[in-house]
């Protein structure tokens, strides 16, 4: 019988997961605190964003579990987990290249009762309040990412850091509990690195849980209290951000040895 996790959980129980020989996650457990900013490093093909993927749902793995807020996942798809609140975004973000930094916002709330023909025929006065309402929350959020004054732009047109911004924006409007954000500051400039960490901080103080992977770990270890660190597909250490990077065996793995 599987042992329920703690009500702010998520773990991964054994998961294997391989490419033919070249093994990726090699029986990995670990547990992150969905509460708290926290940091996952790794030297690169430590198998970070591939256990992104099997947290999120985005690929299946070989063996082990996945369990979050007491629930094995199972099979569950990316959608049914985002339902729950585990949300993710990717390195390179996915906008809709062509539709406004609005339109991609307005794209991303559940269930909305304009994507029904019987709700556009028979319930047009609650469809209108609907759209109104996802508008001023996307408005909201656009305000707080300080990406209001390019609401009308092409989001094909934003910058690297801006995009990023757009895609936890999206994630915003899903209402999320814990969010796993890969590599946030990649080709970002570090004026904008900042104000991406300055979100993440008030959207921490606001309830939302947040599991970083980032290469930049200068940023990172001042951003996160956590710490966990991959290597070969395995957990290697954890521990505050001082802990960890000080520990010889990091060293070592990122420095090849």
């Amino acid at each position: 019988m599987t042992e329920p996790s703690t009500s702010h959980e998520l773990e991964a129980r054994g998961i294997v997961l391989s490419y033919g020989d070249n093994v990726v996650l090699d029986k990995l457990s670990l547990s992150l605190d969905t509460t708290r900013l926290t940091g996952l490093i790794g030297p690169n093909g430590a198998g970070k964003s591939t256990l992104f993927s099997v947290l999120s749902g985005f690929m299946k793995s070989q063996a082990g579990d996945v369990v979050y807020l007491g629930q094995t996942l199972g099979r569950m798809p990316p959608e049914q987990r985002a339902r729950l609140g585990l949300m993710r975004t990717f390195q390179v973000p996915r906008e809709f290249r062509h539709l406004t930094v609005l339109e991609n916002m307005l794209a991303a709330p559940w269930d909305q009762p304009g994507e029904s023909l019987t709700a556009l025929l028979l319930r047009r006065s609650a469809v209108r309040r609907s759209e109104q309402a996802h508008i001023e929350q996307a408005n909201e959020w656009l305000r707080f990412l300080r990406l209001d004054h390019v609401a009308s732009t092409p989001a094909g047109q934003l910058s690297g850091g801006q995009k990023k911004l757009l895609e936890l924006g999206r994630i915003l409007m899903l209402k999320p509990r814990c969010v796993l954000l890969d590599e946030p500051y990649a080709g970002v400039n570090p004026v904008l690195i900042e104000q991406i960490s300055e979100r993440i901080r008030e959207l921490h103080a606001r309830g939302i849980g947040f599991v970083i992977v980032e290469h930049n770990l200068h940023a990172l270890s001042r951003l996160v209290d956590r710490m966990l660190v991959l290597d070969g597909g395995r957990l290697l250490a954890e521990g505050t951000p001082g802990e960890v990077l000080a520990d010889p065996r990091v060293q070592a793995a990122y420095m090849g040895a």
